[in-house]
């Protein structure tokens, strides 16, 4: 009796490699940019939350967050740290900005700082060139 001996050859593991490069090419960039998408939604959620803090809160001139609402995601590693910036003629009140971690993975982030204030007005600039970004795309949760 002979004894057959199976296996892959080099054609079908190619083929295979072929595949999976291909996956690799346009998963990892989708996966990346969900990424993102997830910690900006963080960071909105975040400065939400810190306002309905403030907004029920006492009548301090310079509120100051406590431990899990300075931060987003609100548990675990910071991505973003949160802090109430002094009440002025435009802002309503106050304003709360949302800046990215100088180690975490949104500090070079296009959307830069996300700002809420006491009147609604959401905003982004960029720490780095002081420019405004456009932050219809920075916080859309859709």
């Amino acid at each position: 009796m002979k004894s057959h001996a199976s296996g892959f050859t080099l054609l079908e593991l190619m083929i295979t490699l072929a595949i999976a490069a291909t996956l690799a090419v346009f998963a990892v960039p989708s996966y990346r940019s969900h990424v993102a998408r997830t910690h900006r939604i963080d960071a909105a959620s975040a400065l939400y939350r810190a306002a309905q803090f403030i907004e029920g809160g006492t009548n301090d001139s310079a509120p100051t967050l406590p431990p899990g609402l300075d931060q987003a995601p609100q548990f675990g590693t910071a991505v973003y740290r949160l802090h109430v910036l002094p009440a002025d003629d435009a802002n309503g009140g106050y304003a709360i900005e949302a800046t990215p971690s100088e180690s975490g993975p949104m500090r070079d982030d296009t959307c830069g700082i996300f700002t809420l204030d006491a009147t609604g007005l959401r905003g982004n600039k960029n720490a780095a060139t002081g420019s405004t970004a456009a932050s219809g795309d920075c916080w859309n949760t859709s």
